[in-house]
Order: structure tokens, then sequence, then C-alpha cells
């Protein structure tokens, strides 16, 4: 899937309209609204454009604000809040029509050494063991649409493996995916964590969901992102198997709260994940 994954970098690789501005646009995909992984992504790129490479972003918190139309380009807006010696903080503005649609801190810092610990990786099979994506999803197709078929099976940028079958019966909110970018990346770290902060966004709201039955495109309920906080701890390729560990301490308040840990396949982790996401029961017409 190597154009998918050039399809990507080249939506990541924002078109630079001043000093602190940049424009970006999405791909050409029947979605009604920016996907919001791809807004993460391009923000966090904007950011990085304004930093020294020597830097690394350590961690970024983000507020979903306004759905994003994928059908005009989205400019960011890039505030060059602190210069330090060690660490550099940038806030970045999503604006489509005169409005903010997110919002994006990141902390950048220059590499250190210090003391080091971290959680133990899960024992899961290895991701060459497990079924793909589309091997899955064909074997659960027999009730769909021919346009819905399509839309699940498409191309994708993203290689999701997941260590137990997504059900559709209650369970406990905890998942394990195997994730990847579907080809070659080029050697820019920089690119590797705006690919992995793109990822991110995928199934993790759904971890909150599992206990209650419901499914992604639920219609009897309204979900969406609010906010999204990343801390990158250690040095990754987002085309290597990532597993992406979740699991949601808490829904209420038609919310829910899910965190990720992404370790790479020799049990390092490298990235951490907090997303509370919108869960709201649709009232029933008339």
């Amino acid at each position: 899937m190597q154009e998918q994954v050039d399809q990507l970098i080249e939506t990541l690789d924002l078109e630079e309209l001043d000093l602190n501005i940049f424009r970006g646009r999405s791909p050409e995909e029947s979605r009604i609204r920016v996907f919001g992984g791809q807004v993460a992504g391009q923000a966090l790129v904007a950011a990085g454009r304004t930093v020294v490479p020597e830097l690394r972003v350590h961690s970024l918190h983000a507020y979903f604000l306004r759905p994003g139309d994928p059908k005009i380009p989205i400019v960011y807006e890039v505030d060059r809040i602190r210069d330090g010696k060690s660490f550099t903080t940038r806030r970045v503005v999503a604006i489509q029509r005169g409005r903010a649609i997110f919002h994006l801190s990141a902390s950048f810092q220059v590499v250190e050494d210090g003391p080091s610990h971290q959680l133990p990786m899960p024992e899961v099979p290895a991701p060459e063991s497990l079924p793909t994506w589309a091997e899955r999803m064909t074997a659960r197709m027999e009730d769909m649409s021919s346009d819905m078929k399509e839309w699940f099976l498409r191309p994708r940028p993203i290689e999701l493996r997941y260590v137990e079958p997504p059900k559709r019966e209650r369970h406990e909110p905890r998942q394990l995916i195997w994730i990847r970018a579907d080809g070659a990346l080029p050697d820019s770290p920089l690119l590797h964590q705006c690919v992995v902060a793109y990822a991110s966004d995928m199934t993790l709201l759904d971890t909150a969901t599992l206990p209650h039955g419901i499914y992604w495109n639920d219609p009897r309920y309204q979900m969406a992102s609010l906010d999204h906080a990343m801390w990158f701890h250690r040095p990754f390729r987002a085309d290597d198997w990532l597993l992406y560990a979740q699991e949601s301490p808490s829904a209420s308040g038609a919310r829910g709260l899910c965190t990720g840990h992404l370790f790479a396949r020799d049990g390092r982790l490298v990235v951490t994940v907090v997303q509370e996401g919108l869960v709201r029961p649709i009232a029933p017409r008339g």
C-alpha cells in the first residue's frame, strides 16, 4: 500500500504561506468531516516546521473544537510561545471559514539522558500471525451494502491487525491492536511522530463503547473526539509494527475516557495517548 502511504506523506506536507502560517488539504475521500488524526498530524507538522531540527516533540495537548470540512483547505497559524535552552513551546490553531476548528499545544526538547523505566509490554501474538483487516472484514460482509463493503476494504495508509477480533457484544473496555504505516517512510523523526499522531485517533474511542454494545457507526449515538494528548517517550519508526494497548477507565456524562500505550516490537514503550470523546445518545425522532 505504498501509494496510500505516499498520499499520507503528501497530506502531511503542508504548504508554507508565511513565516508562521501553513495550509493543509484533505485527501479525496467520501468523508462528511475531516478525520481528527489528520488535523492533529498536520498541526504537529506546522509546529515542527518552526523549530530547529535538533529538537524533538515530547508532548502535545489538543482540543477538537468544530468538525472540519474535507472539501476546503485548513489554515494552520503557529504561535511561537517560547524558545528556551532545553524546551520550546508552540501553539497551533487550525482555521476554516475564519473559525477555529482545532487547537494544539506542543512542547519540544533537546535530546537528554536521565533515569528510565516503563510499563511492561503485554504478551501478544506476532502481527504476522494475525489476520489482516481485509481478511477479518470479508468474513463479516454478507449483509453489507456494496458501498459499505467498498468503504471497509478501501486501501488505507495505516495497517491494523487486531489481537482479538472486534465484537459487538458487551465486554471489558480493553483492546490490543498492532498498527504500522503500510509502506516505507523517509528517515524523519518528526514525520514518524506525525504519522503516529494521525494513527492514534483510530480505534481509541471505540474502547469506551465496548462495555455497552455500541459500535463505531452506531446510528443510536453521536461519537466524536473531544480532546487528545500524547507523550513521546522513546525513538521509533511508524513503518515498523507498534502494539497499541488501549483501555477505557471511565465513561460518564456522554463522554468516554480512553488511554493507549504504544510499544515497539522489542518491548520499548514509545508513546502514551489519552483521549476523551463524545458518546452521546441520539434521542429518537417523533
